[in-house]
């Protein structure tokens, strides 16, 4: 019975830092995010617990990255959309023999362009 009881104490701790991590991103101001991080930095690496340990640590290596983050709320996924349309550029203009046909679609695809082959006739 002590073991499940210590189980259900450990879970709950686990999910209040948990919790209190979520709430990093509310803070809108650099410094008070920067010192609430670090409180949360301290309990999660002072806890008995190993996997919130190595979140801790995990935080720790991204640190710079998470404080721009707070600082210009800005992330890569307008790049990552980008990246996608232009692979999707490089399938649609596969057997091409030149750079300049490829660079075309990427244009047309990304630029959102509507476009149709002249008709010969």
């Amino acid at each position: 019975m002590k073991g499940i009881k210590g189980l259900d104490i450990q879970t709950a701790r686990a999910y209040q830092i948990k919790l209190a991590l979520h709430r990093l991103w509310d803070y809108n101001y650099y410094k008070s995010a920067g010192k609430y991080l670090k409180m949360w930095y301290n309990w999660a690496i002072r806890s008995k617990i190993d996997e919130i340990k190595e979140v801790a640590k995990t935080i720790k290596r991204h640190w710079d990255g998470i404080m721009e983050f707070i600082k210009s709320r800005e992330n890569n996924g307008i790049v990552e959309g980008i990246n996608s349309k232009i692979k999707t550029a490089l399938k649609r203009a596969y057997g091409f023999k030149s750079f300049e046909y490829y660079r075309t679609i990427i244009y047309l695809i990304v630029g959102k362009l509507e476009f149709s082959l002249p008709i010969q006739g």
